[in-house]
């Protein structure tokens, strides 16, 4: 049975949410304050975690950050409130899944949480080894740590994701929507310059010369291949 963990301290939301999760055959558990549910994340792992950004003891986006700074790759749903675009950027830029701003209608939240799970277990499906190397550059996923050479490397939970996705798919095309639709889960929003800046970025910390690239390697009119 797939376990939810819902972190919510609206109880009529809490409520409202566990009700339907529980009625579409979802294991589920509730915590009302961000410290409960940070404890709960981390003591009985759920497959996936509705997080709300405004929460007591603790805020959902601060959950978000110490879960992926710990190598938690749990999904994660942000809840947020009509305005709050800052704390969306900043939960897709900590690591959340996605995000659905309130007030919203459960059975679209339910589509969300289902192809967010659905990409999670196609993920680990195929997961990268623990450590990969290519060129001098060393990626240890399970510590969340990377190095060039003996320098180490800092990059964010999205470049880590990007960096698995390639290693996944080395040697293939993968084209910019199908990035979007993997790593970011934007499905048909045509936000396609958001991978080029990401790759941009990512190029600058892992090859010897960004402008031209050994191992992230753009394939003309198509997207990009991993040659590591």
């Amino acid at each position: 049975m797939t376990r939810v963990l819902i972190v919510e301290d609206d109880e009529a939301m809490s409520v409202a949410l566990r009700d339907g999760f529980q009625y579409e055959g979802y294991a589920v558990t509730v915590a009302k304050d961000g410290e409960a549910g940070l404890q709960l994340a981390t003591a009985e792992p759920p497959d996936l975690i509705l997080l709300d950004v405004m929460l007591p003891k603790m805020t959902g986006l601060d959950i978000c950050k110490q879960l992926r700074g710990n190598g938690n790759g749990v999904p994660i749903i942000m809840l947020t409130a009509r305005g709050q675009e800052i704390d969306k950027v900043l939960g897709l830029k900590l690591g959340a899944d996605d995000y659905i701003t309130k007030p919203f209608g459960f059975m679209e939240l339910l589509a969300r949480a289902e192809a967010v799970l659905r990409r999670a277990r196609g993920t680990a499906a195929a997961a990268p080894p623990e450590t990969y190397r290519f060129g001098d550059v060393c990626i240890d996923f399970k510590r969340h740590e990377a190095r060039k050479g003996s320098e180490p490397i800092e990059l964010s939970p999205r470049e880590f994701q990007l960096v698995a996705y390639f290693i996944q798919h080395r040697g293939e095309i993968v084209t910019r929507d199908k990035l979007l639709d993997t790593v970011w889960d934007y499905n048909a929003i045509p936000f396609t310059r958001t991978v080029d800046m990401h790759i941009a970025k990512l190029r600058k910390k892992i090859e010897d010369n960004p402008s031209d690239p050994k191992h992230i390697v753009t394939v003309h009119r198509l997207g990009y291949k991993f040659t590591g």
